[in-house]
């Protein structure tokens, strides 16, 4: 497995998620259409536990929080940018999602939660802001954000 033989194989989530509202509902249609069980969900998380092993995927970050962007907005994305991280048991930095964003959660610590969901998807809608967490374990998380878009601020008081 190399970046373009991942980028045919992502190919099918982005179509499938493009021209689509980024509405929470979103993430339970996802788990519908790639189930954590299914081939198309198998084949990404083999992939992506490949892509980390042999170096060219998470190559940015440290112990406990490993990221990297894997793909570029791109025509043959639709337009998603393509970055996985490797976390466990942290809470990330802020960050608000200008255009919404996709995320396949895929749990390596069987009890492992992202941001409260275990393995599937996960949808944020645009505007909406959050530290990435991850409970009880480590997990790999896939996300998709149109455009590349993601902004790092400071969080609101509250």
């Amino acid at each position: 497995m190399n970046i373009e033989q991942f980028g045919i194989l992502i190919k099918t989530i982005t179509d499938a998620v493009a021209g689509k509202a980024l509405v929470p509902a979103l993430g339970d249609e996802l788990d519908h259409l790639f189930p954590p069980k299914g081939d198309d969900f198998k084949a990404i998380e083999a992939a992506c536990h490949k892509g980390v092993e042999d170096g060219w995927m998470c190559t940015q970050g440290g112990e406990g929080r490993r990221f990297g962007r894997v793909l570029e907005p791109s025509p043959a994305t639709s337009n998603f940018s393509v970055d996985v991280v490797d976390l466990t048991d942290i809470v990330g930095p802020y960050h608000r999602h200008p255009n919404g964003e996709v995320c396949m959660i895929m749990p390596m610590t069987h009890a492992a939660r992202f941001d409260g969901k275990g393995e599937g998807w996960k949808v944020y809608e645009p505007g909406s802001a959050h530290h990435p967490t991850v409970s009880s374990g480590r997990a790999l998380v896939l996300y998709l954000l149109p455009g590349g878009e993601i902004e790092f601020i400071k969080e609101p008081p509250k």
